[in-house]
């Protein structure tokens, strides 16, 4: 299984209120990248290197997000993303990246490793599987 690891700035976005994860306003979307992150000083979705090929679209897929309250515990959810590989496939990847795609630098929020690249080759899917919930904050 993947693991997950947030981005620094985003701890300080959410103290100052940029980012809203229960998807009232803001458009939650994941991407393929390649390089590693740097999740001291990544930021921006400018500082990820996406993968490319044919059936991936540049920006992301939506991740349609919501959270729910339970006394002082927000859980927020996801629908799956899936990319399916075109004509050449994708070239290699290694890191899913959330973004908020609403704000104007798209702010990085957390990536999941996934230990090694990974490719998509045509026909085939890959599959981000959020399971019950995506991140927790208590």
């Amino acid at each position: 299984m993947a693991s997950y690891v947030k981005y620094e700035p985003f701890a300080e976005g959410l103290a100052d209120k940029l980012f809203d994860l229960f998807g009232t306003t803001d458009t939650l979307k994941v991407v393929i990248a390649s390089d590693a992150p740097v999740v001291a000083t990544d930021d921006e979705l400018a500082d990820v290197t996406q993968v490319t090929g044919t059936g991936y679209t540049a920006g992301g897929i939506d991740i349609q997000n919501d959270s729910t309250r339970t006394g002082g515990t927000v859980t927020m959810t996801a629908v799956d993303a899936v990319w399916t590989g075109g004509a050449g496939g994708f070239i290699p990847g290694r890191y899913i990246v959330m973004h908020d795609d609403t704000s104007t630098t798209d702010r990085l929020i957390a990536y999941w490793d996934y230990g090694s690249n990974f490719t998509v080759a045509v026909g085939e899917t890959f599959t981000v599987d959020f399971g019950a919930s995506v991140l927790t904050l208590a």
